[in-house]
């Protein structure tokens, strides 16, 4: 391998080396990228640089006043640029950043955890006419559709077409006249009329009506020849058209349906709630912003901040906060179905309600509250993370009671998180329990 193979190998390494997403998800600096942009370090690759000495500090070869041989003394290389502090290593590691918007980190994450969520259109936008697909009795002429009224024309034909010879020679038979001919007819499905047989019969000659001795006779030496033989024969001069019909053609009515969603993220912020719990929470959610931001045409945000009481945030101070107070979980549901019904109307705007805490919670709050509020907020998806570094707390029960009152419902997803490693488990969970509903 020659000086070129391991330049393109350092530069190959430098460009393609980003931090795995599932390591950036669950260690990554998650502060350095803004909600329409996610920026995942990369790693840099110094690449090596070749430096040409100064002639007076020698080297080997030939030169003014040296001959071929003569050994000089390379003496100290010069210290390039940006190196006149300090010694290699003092420094930390250095990151570029690779940025990709929502949408490629959501493309991303379902190919790392094996997700393909569908988002559903619900708010009508707009109404366009698609094509010309639609049928009704009335409309203009130039909308008519003539394919169809021909079709239609040509199915009577062939069904009230039959051979008219053929009926003319059983009318020769000895002994039968139009009635009899009529009735033999019926029994042979032949659509003729009695009135057009009686016309016929007075067009023969009276030397010929006893021509056959039977219509058995009559079968036997005369040859009934088919409508499509006809037809392929002779051609079609007319086709019976009859208004019934008639048939036009109208446009299709087409909704275009906007794929918006509002996420509604509950948060516990009570004396609990301390650091590592926080940043457990803070792993999960911002992904799973991500990962629907991305998804979605139009994507809204509610942040909901919770001790005994609830209160709404902005995004840039929902991780952080801190309270001092007890904790009561449905008050937080209670702030999120009056937004939702104030602002978000089911009927045109898919909805996620994801909470977190420590699952920790005031006596009976989540049977006698917390449970039937959620049945009553239609919503895509209801998720409650619980996040406990150090184990379980002996009246940490919240998590549990939710898992279990809702363990046959499709759309209501608990997920435990006790480290780092568990948050990419933990949005699978959350995401894959919507995706197969």
């Amino acid at each position: 391998m020659g000086l070129k193979d391991d330049l393109d190998r350092y530069r190959e390494v430098g460009e393609q080396r980003r931090q795995d997403l599932s390591a950036f998800i669950q260690y990554g600096d998650l502060g350095q990228s803004r909600p329409d942009s996610v920026r995942i370090p990369i790693k840099i690759v110094d690449l090596p640089a070749f430096e040409y000495a100064q002639q007076d500090m020698g080297g080997v070869g030939q030169g003014e006043g040296a001959e071929e041989g003569d050994q000089v003394d390379a003496g100290q290389p010069e210290q390039g640029e940006g190196d006149d502090d300090g010694d290699p290593g003092e420094e930390g590691e250095e990151h570029e950043y690779y940025e990709m918007d929502p949408e490629e980190f959501a493309q991303e994450l379902d190919e790392e955890l094996g997700l393909d969520l569908e988002p559903k259109g619900k708010k009508v936008i707009e109404e366009v006419e698609g094509d010309f697909t639609d049928i009704t009795r009335s409309g203009p002429s130039s909308t008519l559709d003539f394919e169809r009224l021909f079709k239609e024309g040509l199915k009577r034909k062939l069904a009230m077409d039959f051979d008219g010879e053929y009926i003319r020679e059983a009318l020769k038979v000895d002994g039968w006249g139009p009635a009899k001919v009529y009735e033999w007819a019926r029994g042979e499905n032949v659509p003729v009329s009695r009135a057009w047989i009686e016309d016929a019969y007075e067009e023969i000659p009276r030397d010929e009506r006893g021509t056959w001795d039977s219509i058995e006779k009559m079968e036997e030496n005369v040859d009934r020849e088919s409508t499509a033989q006809r037809i392929r024969r002779e051609g079609v001069d007319k086709i019976p058209f009859r208004q019934e019909d008639e048939r036009y053609r109208y446009p299709e009515i087409e909704k275009e349906r906007e794929k918006n969603v509002v996420v509604v993220n509950i948060r516990d912020v009570s004396g609990s709630m301390r650091q590592k719990k926080r940043e457990l929470v803070e792993r999960t959610f911002t992904p799973l912003d991500w990962y629907l931001q991305g998804k979605y045409d139009n994507a809204e945000f509610v942040y909901i901040a919770h001790d005994a009481d609830a209160w709404e945030v902005e995004r840039e101070d929902f991780f952080g906060i801190r309270s001092g107070g007890g904790t009561r979980i449905s008050s937080a549901y209670e702030l999120a179905m009056e937004r939702l019904e104030e602002a978000y109307p089911w009927a045109e705007w898919n909805r996620y309600v994801f909470a977190a805490g420590d699952s920790e919670n005031s006596s009976n709050d989540t049977e006698e509250n917390v449970v039937p509020l959620m049945e009553q907020i239609p919503a895509n998806l209801h998720a409650y993370v619980e996040t406990q570094p150090s184990g379980n707390a002996i009246n940490a029960t919240h998590a549990e009671e939710v898992e279990r009152h809702f363990r046959d419902s499709d759309n209501v997803a608990v997920a435990y998180v006790t480290s780092p490693e568990d948050v990419t488990d933990a949005i699978y969970e959350i995401l894959s329990t919507e995706d197969e509903a």
